[in-house]
């Protein structure tokens, strides 16, 4: 997508023999505009829980690429046959650690692992690693545009039904293209349905504590021309009630096997007031997302807790707000679970899934 009507990957590497990778800084978004240089492991861990780097299918390809760092650096420390095998899988664990909910890292991690792990010697693994973390990044590109084709059917049948007026969409946090490599995953259909010349405007909540809706979903809408509304976390339920809401179009972090989905904090009560008031729910994510050996969201996904600081401060630089009573204690929790029940659908780049477990073994066996 664009930036100052320049084209832009949310990452990518130099592609030169020495690689090094840059990615968007999505924490200077959207008062400056920054590329950040990752060079080690060490890099892409602070990179993704700081969230330079943020939103699932971009946390897999950043992750893969720390698997290609660690191999580097095995390999620099003259680690041989299962020592540098040992010193990859500590830095896999050490990378998964960063942000342990998203599903995607972990997904990408033991696809770049397997091919590291059919290396003939050091020089090959290495290949292997960095060939893998640029094919998930191409790879999730084609899955986001099917699932922006995929969903623009759904708004186009709005479009006619609603006899021409514009659709109005409502999302989550940000599942467009900064969390993705492209186009993105909720915002997808918003993308192609704007560039087929279907109406679209979009309500974004502002996603609190980090304002990921306010900062990030509504930067990229503005900057590719997409009529928006920026609201507060609170008020998606009025207009939904109101029915200023034609359908909501959320991301997720991880998907059972049963339909639940794991996403940033608060799509659950937006999915009960969509419920509620009649309003179709759809969760766009690729088929990665989707972890296929846990079934109950909240008991089995480990909801990540992040620093209180970021409740209880806002910050203007290095300069910090207190927002909150002083010494009240504060819980942080990143995500929340959204049961199967509330999900109209699943909306991957294979099509549209119910949120069944028998529909999703289906689309799991190919069938």
């Amino acid at each position: 997508m664009k930036i100052n009507k320049k084209y832009y990957r949310t990452i990518r590497d130099n592609g030169k023999k020495r690689v090094s990778v840059f990615a968007i800084d999505q924490n200077s978004l959207p008062f400056r505009f920054s590329i950040i240089e990752l060079k080690s492991t060490g890099d892409i861990y602070k990179a993704i829980r700081e969230m330079t780097v943020r939103g699932a299918p971009l946390l897999g390809v950043a992750a893969a690429y720390g698997i290609y760092f660690a191999c580097t650096e095995a390999a620099g420390k003259s680690y041989k046959g299962k020592d540098f095998s040992d010193y990859v899988y500590e830095k896999y664990k050490y990378i998964l650690s960063a942000r342990p909910t998203s599903v995607n890292p972990e997904w990408a991690m033991k696809k770049s692992l397997g091919e590291v792990a059919k290396g003939r010697d050091t020089r090959e693994k290495i290949s292997r690693a960095l060939n893998t973390a640029r094919r998930i990044a191409d790879e999730d590109v084609r899955n986001c545009i099917r699932i922006g084709r995929a969903g623009s059917k759904i708004i186009s049948d709005i479009y006619r039904n609603n006899r021409k007026r514009p659709v109005n969409i409502l999302t989550h946090c940000n599942a467009g293209w900064l969390a993705c490599i492209d186009y993105g995953t909720a915002l997808s259909p918003v993308y192609i349905s704007a560039e087929r010349k279907i109406p679209v405007h979009v309500w974004v909540e502002e996603t609190r504590p980090r304002n990921q809706g306010a900062r990030l979903t509504a930067f990229e809408l503005m900057q590719n021309g997409i009529p928006h509304t920026i609201i507060t976390d609170n008020a998606g339920g009025l207009v939904i009630q109101k029915g200023m809401v034609d359908a909501v179009f959320t991301g997720a972090d991880r998907i059972t096997s049963k339909g639940d989905v794991c996403n940033k904090i608060g799509t659950y009560k937006t999915a009960l007031a969509a419920h509620d008031n009649g309003v179709p729910f759809y969760v766009c994510a690729p088929l990665s997302s989707i972890d296929f050996t846990i079934k109950d969201g909240l008991e089995d996904i480990k909801i990540e807790e992040r620093d209180a600081d970021e409740v209880r401060y806002a910050r203007d630089g290095r300069k910090k707000i207190e927002l909150c009573s002083p010494g009240s204690p504060i819980k942080n929790y990143g995500f929340d679970i959204t049961p199967s029940r509330l999900v109209t659908g699943i909306i991957t780049e294979n099509g549209l899934i119910k949120a069944e477990a028998g529909e999703i073994r289906k689309f799991r066996s190919g069938k």
